[in-house]
């Protein structure tokens, strides 16, 4: 029985809107929430307020996927999954990162316009761009990785049945 996905995913996604809202949002302060919308702009002290409450929400929800992931995590545990390797963990979780920086950067920077990677620029767009390439190669990445783990899990599964069914002179 290989190791349960969606924890990993879940992980992914929450610590990548984690990375987006501490790192973006907080530390370079490129842009909130809602900083690319006429009736809150960050340049005033209303404007900073709600773009604020909004950023608050937003790592409230991330929190809520990590804290799903742990649950899912164990629950698959508790069922007798096995726990992932590494590359099968880590991979899913830089999958799950990519995925949720494409959503977020198709529906919040494209679709909404709610902001964009880079609005104390004006919002260029070749920002907007690099960020999904950038989230693309995330996934592409990940996947690989985690593929990797997978095949390594099928492997060490097959190993020690493949030798027992070949016998002792097979294996030496």
């Amino acid at each position: 029985m290989q190791p349960a996905r969606l924890g990993a995913l879940l992980y992914g996604l929450g610590l990548g809107g984690f990375v987006d809202g501490i790192v973006l949002h907080q530390i370079f302060q490129w842009h909130h929430m809602l900083s690319h919308t006429p009736d809150h702009p960050v340049n005033t002290v209303r404007g900073l307020e709600v773009n604020t409450l909004a950023d608050g929400f937003f790592h409230l929800a991330m929190w809520f996927l990590v804290v799903a992931a742990s649950i899912s995590t164990i629950a698959a545990w508790r069922r007798g999954r096995l726990a992932p390797n590494w590359s099968f963990h880590f991979g899913l979780v830089l999958a799950g990162w990519g995925i949720f920086n494409v959503v977020e950067g198709l529906v919040n920077h494209h679709l909404l316009q709610l902001h964009h990677v880079r609005d104390d620029l004006g919002g260029p767009l070749a920002w907007d761009i690099g960020f999904l390439v950038v989230s693309v190669l995330l996934i592409a990445a990940g996947w690989l990785l985690h593929r990797r783990g997978l095949r390594a899990l099928v492997g060490r599964q097959a190993g020690p049945s493949a030798e027992r069914q070949a016998g002792p002179s097979a294996a030496s």
